[in-house]
């Protein structure tokens, strides 16, 4: 999807920018079309080949990209080559992404808003199934050249549901076994990569190293941005019968009053709000799709 965003339409495209074999290629592209992420069009007839276009529903992750590359740029330096940086053509600056409540207009840090369950919500949802609960780590620094460490904490639905109760307020082991049913080891495996990463710090309780409080760092709530982006996409298009999965509330700091949350970026140095057309990378002039939510 980075790479279809990118501009990649054909099937060569992603054989020269991904390391991946034709046959995990087709597979994967075979998924994003029965997602409705992207569709197939005859682009020759003799010999019949398609090219895969962004639909609305896959121009709409521009958001979470611009907030990944964001996050990846502000705090993993250690990129080989670097990353380029973000530009906001509208001001003529590189900039890094700064999350807004679309209600107020006002900026969101983790502890300014609030979720709950929905109608369509629970843990039992964000797990994985008995199929996928064996796997080993998956997501080290280095499985993605791009975007390694998102991939560290998203490439592996354990560890994703990790980071999301992380979010939700399990500090500690028990709270993460409880909430997710994790296997122990699982649990175990991830805990120590996170703290690697410095997106946890693991905090000894009344001198027991062995029962430590796993707390977010900074370069963990950081994160916070990707999280909002991608579960608002998800609500925006795949929707449930019976209602939204996550309800949240955004309350403004020195504020009694709280209002519904939306997620919007804004560039980090002139303040407007971006629009997918208007952010380019840096390096290339690369930019990012327009989409029915352009200013989401």
């Amino acid at each position: 999807m980075r790479c279809a965003i990118a501009g990649a339409t054909r099937f060569q495209d992603w054989l020269e920018r991904l390391h991946i074999s034709n046959s995990v290629l087709t597979s994967r592209l075979g998924m994003l079309v029965d997602l409705g992420v992207l569709r197939r069009s005859p682009y020759q007839l003799r010999p019949l080949r398609y090219e895969y276009l962004l639909t609305r529903r896959g121009r709409d992750l521009w958001t979470s990209l611009v907030a990944i590359w964001g996050w990846e740029l502000a705090w993993v330096p250690e990129h080989t080559p670097p990353i380029p940086a973000l530009h906001h053509t509208i001001c003529n600056h590189d900039f890094l992404p700064v999350l807004l409540c679309a209600h107020c207009s006002v900026a969101v840090q983790p502890r300014d808003a609030a979720g709950t369950f929905g109608q369509a919500g629970e843990w039992g949802r964000s797990v994985p199934n008995a199929s996928t609960r064996r796997r080993s780590r998956s997501g080290a620094p280095g499985d993605d050249p791009a975007f390694p460490q998102t991939y560290a904490l998203l490439g592996n639905r354990w560890s994703a549901a990790m980071v999301g109760a992380a979010f939700a307020g399990a500090r500690q082991f028990k709270d993460f076994e409880q909430i997710l049913s994790a296997p122990p080891t699982v649990l175990s495996d991830r805990l120590r990569h996170f703290c690697e990463l410095s997106i946890f710090d693991a905090v000894p309780v009344g001198g027991r190293s062995d029962r430590p409080v796993y707390q977010l760092t900074d370069k963990g709530r950081a994160f916070f941005p990707v999280i909002m982006l991608i579960v608002a996409s998800g609500q925006r298009w795949f929707h449930s019968p019976e209602g939204p999965a996550m309800i949240f509330r955004h309350r403004p700091p020195a504020s009694e009053l709280d209002h519904p949350f939306a997620p919007r970026l804004a560039c980090g140095h002139c303040g407007g709000e971006l629009r997918g057309a208007d952010i380019a990378d840096a390096d290339t002039d690369v930019q990012a799709p327009t989409s029915s939510h352009s200013t989401q």
